[in-house]
């Protein structure tokens, strides 16, 4: 870890009150970045990522906002510029995932549910983020295994999540001049997290993911953390409209 490269830089983390995006948030404010938590519903598990956060002896705030919504989004914004004066850092994370449904299942209200928040709120965030980093700033999507490896039961989540990966490369060769990367991370399933954040959930696909991968685990929050942790530094600074998988060589 670098410690401390982030001191006086500001980061806003959607979907950060629990999983990933809290993973990510704890990580950054670590190296010393103050952060915007976003949450959708769970104001207690906000608040406790910002005591956590302030704890560490750097500022938080939590901003709650519905990212299926423009103008959630544009609030989101503007209530982190107003609480912290700058955003330096943005991880486009909120989402939600779908296990388990072929194609000949899902249905209109599950389709509207994930690219209403997965396709669309990710092409919003990313708006807003292209708007407001500073320039030389970061703005990393969290992506999904399954836009890179088409499993079966996943088509609407895998799909929801394609499109973002699409607006990343567009957007880091329409901002690259103002020394802005824009970069996705690809997790695999993720123990902690989404569907797998229950230990107990989904056993038999939990094994399948578990023996397709050669490391013979899932990934954890601290893996996804730590690519996180790399596209904010230095060492990604000519790294620039790319996806960037975690997966332990899994193939599916």
């Amino acid at each position: 870890m670098l410690n401390n490269f982030l001191v006086g830089k500001v980061a806003l983390i959607t979907g950060s009150s629990s999983g990933l995006g809290q993973a990510i948030a704890e990580r950054y404010a670590a190296l010393g970045a103050d952060v915007v938590i976003h949450y959708s519903k769970s104001k207690a598990g906000a608040d406790a990522v910002v005591s956590t956060i302030t704890g560490m002896g750097q500022r938080a705030v939590a901003v709650q906002a519905d990212v299926t919504k423009v103008a959630d989004i544009e609030r989101l914004f503007r209530a982190g510029l107003a609480a912290m004066g700058k955003l330096d850092l943005v991880v486009v994370n909120a989402g939600v995932e779908l296990l388990e449904v072929p194609v000949t299942d899902f249905t209109e209200a599950q389709f509207d549910q994930l690219f209403s928040l997965n396709t669309k709120g990710t092409y919003f965030t990313l708006q807003e983020a292209a708007h407001h980093v500073a320039d030389h700033g970061r703005i990393i999507y969290v992506a999904s295994s399954t836009t890179v490896f088409p499993t079966p039961g996943m088509a609407l989540y895998g799909g929801s999540k394609m499109g973002g990966r699409y607006v990343v490369e567009v957007l880091a060769k329409e901002i690259g001049h103002r020394g802005v990367t824009v970069n996705s991370l690809i997790p695999y399933a993720i123990d902690g997290s989404g569907v797998f954040a229950d230990p107990a959930a989904f056993p038999e696909a939990r094994q399948v993911l578990i023996d397709a991968c050669p490391m013979g685990r899932l990934g954890s929050l601290e893996d996804v953390a730590n690519l996180a942790e790399f596209f904010a530094s230095g060492l990604s600074s000519f790294v620039n409209g790319q996806h960037l998988m975690a997966n332990g060589g899994a193939n599916g």
